[in-house]
């Protein structure tokens, strides 16, 4: 018999007949051992997160203030709780919240009291063994993640447990206070539990139905990604496109495990495969995915001889570092280098880096071009075909588009352009129905 870890979101979560929903998908497969939650998220789009609501009565019980936000927290809870017809009470979990709140017990603590709470709640509804994630996962004194110490506990307490819900998003400190990943951890989390368990599969279940290759905000129903690599994945997550915490790809892909993305909401759905590799045989498609973000500036350097002069690569990232700025990319050609770099991070420091690089580098002339977007295609198919790049900058022109940066990786994986922040969503929409009216989606 294979292991799967499942992960439920907030939205997954938000009502008793969500749980209702996340109860059947579990139950419905004996492989799904193990379930991570998450906290209550919004049921409707005016309707507040729970960890929004623990944050807040933090802050105001911390402060000697009464709380509305904690009356709101147990009424969010109670429902569930009603809804699911459970023999259940968390008055004494809610009145030592409230007493560990007063005494200021941490950001932290509050915020990982919503997937606690929904762990216990779940664990109940499933007929699972509740394992408090302070008791298997573990952080250092730096605050970072002790992932080898978490590995071992964890697998420890997983062998001898059947089934198992395991809350998302937090840990403890060698101090014995809690200490929270990231917004959005749970993802994390999952993984994380996966890796011990020795899963053959994490699947993480949302709200939708996979990746889609580009943004549906900007392009009307793209088509979904049916299998994608962690690579591919990276390079798209690096460019804006999010459906998963980006920190929750390695401890799976490190150990082999697959990704998969599914729909709570529509459970039949095929979803996305996140592997580590596929057949390239198999591949059908050149294009995984096309995403980008705005607001880049571009430094241009040139400098005739250029290529011929020892260490000037080097110089001009010492003046990066000594700014504390780090690039996107460095687009380079035998006279000239260009850095490309976040607006916000170049901001007020424009006019000292320049003076810097001029002292440092010597060039014979600097330009600056502001309000730069940035478009990555990526695809694991476009290594072994023809006319890529061409389609690309030709759907481009067509729609009269200038590009004003390319860069591509060594790897064939992605193919970048830059052009003006005002053609950005054109740019997007234009590339991806280029290529999908020429069949390389």
């Amino acid at each position: 018999m294979s292991i799967k870890v499942t992960k439920f979101g907030g939205s997954s979560l938000a009502s008793a007949e969500q749980f209702k929903k996340v109860a059947d998908i579990v139950l419905s497969d004996r492989d799904r051992k193990y379930v991570v939650p998450s906290a209550p998220g919004k049921r409707f789009k005016e309707d507040n997160k729970v960890t929004d609501l623990l944050y807040k009565c933090y802050d105001e019980f911390s402060k000697g203030q009464d709380s509305s936000a904690f009356e709101e927290i147990k009424e969010r809870y109670n429902l569930i709780i009603e809804g699911l017809g459970l023999d259940l009470s968390l008055e004494k979990e809610f009145e030592l919240l409230k007493l560990s709140f007063i005494g200021r017990a941490g950001r932290d603590y509050a915020a990982s009291r919503g997937e606690y709470l929904n762990g216990i709640i779940l664990a109940k509804h499933l007929g699972f063994e509740f394992i408090d994630a302070a008791d298997v996962i573990f952080f250092k004194n730096d605050g970072t993640f002790d992932s080898e110490k978490t590995n071992d506990i964890m697998s420890e307490r997983l062998r001898g447990c059947e089934n198992a819900v395991i809350p998302g998003f937090y840990g403890k400190m060698p101090n014995d206070t809690i200490k929270t990943f990231s917004r959005g951890g749970s993802d994390i989390t999952g993984a994380i539990v996966a890796r011990a368990a020795h899963a053959d599969e994490y699947e993480n279940w949302t709200d939708v139905s996979g990746f889609m290759i580009a943004d549906p905000r900007i392009v009307d129903n793209p088509k979904y990604i049916s299998v994608i690599t962690y690579k591919e994945l990276r390079e798209l997550s690096y460019m804006g496109a999010s459906v998963l915490h980006a920190d929750s790809i390695f401890p799976v892909k490190a150990a082999g495990i697959p990704i998969h993305i599914k729909n709570t909401n529509a459970p039949d759905d095929p979803g996305t495969m996140i592997v580590t590799h596929t057949d390239p045989a198999a591949d059908k498609t050149v294009i995984t995915g096309i995403a980008g973000k705005k607001d880049f500036s571009v430094l241009t350097l040139e400098k005739d001889m250029m290529n011929e002069e020892k260490g000037f690569g080097r110089r001009l990232l010492q003046v990066l570092e000594r700014h504390d700025l780090s690039f996107e990319h460095l687009p380079s050609g035998i006279d000239t280098m260009s850095v490309v770099i976040n607006d916000h991070e170049l901001s007020g420091k424009e006019d000292d880096i320049i003076a810097d690089l001029i002292e440092s580098c010597s060039p014979d002339t600097i330009g600056v071009e502001k309000n730069i977007a940035l478009i990555a295609v990526v695809g694991r198919g476009m290594k072994n075909a023809k006319g890529t790049a061409a389609a690309l900058f030709n759907s481009l022109a067509a729609a009269d588009i200038n590009i004003k940066m390319i860069d591509q990786g060594s790897s064939e994986l992605n193919i970048i352009v830059g052009v003006d922040n005002k053609d950005f969503e054109k740019a997007i929409i234009t590339t991806y129905s280029y290529f999908e009216a020429n069949k390389l989606i």
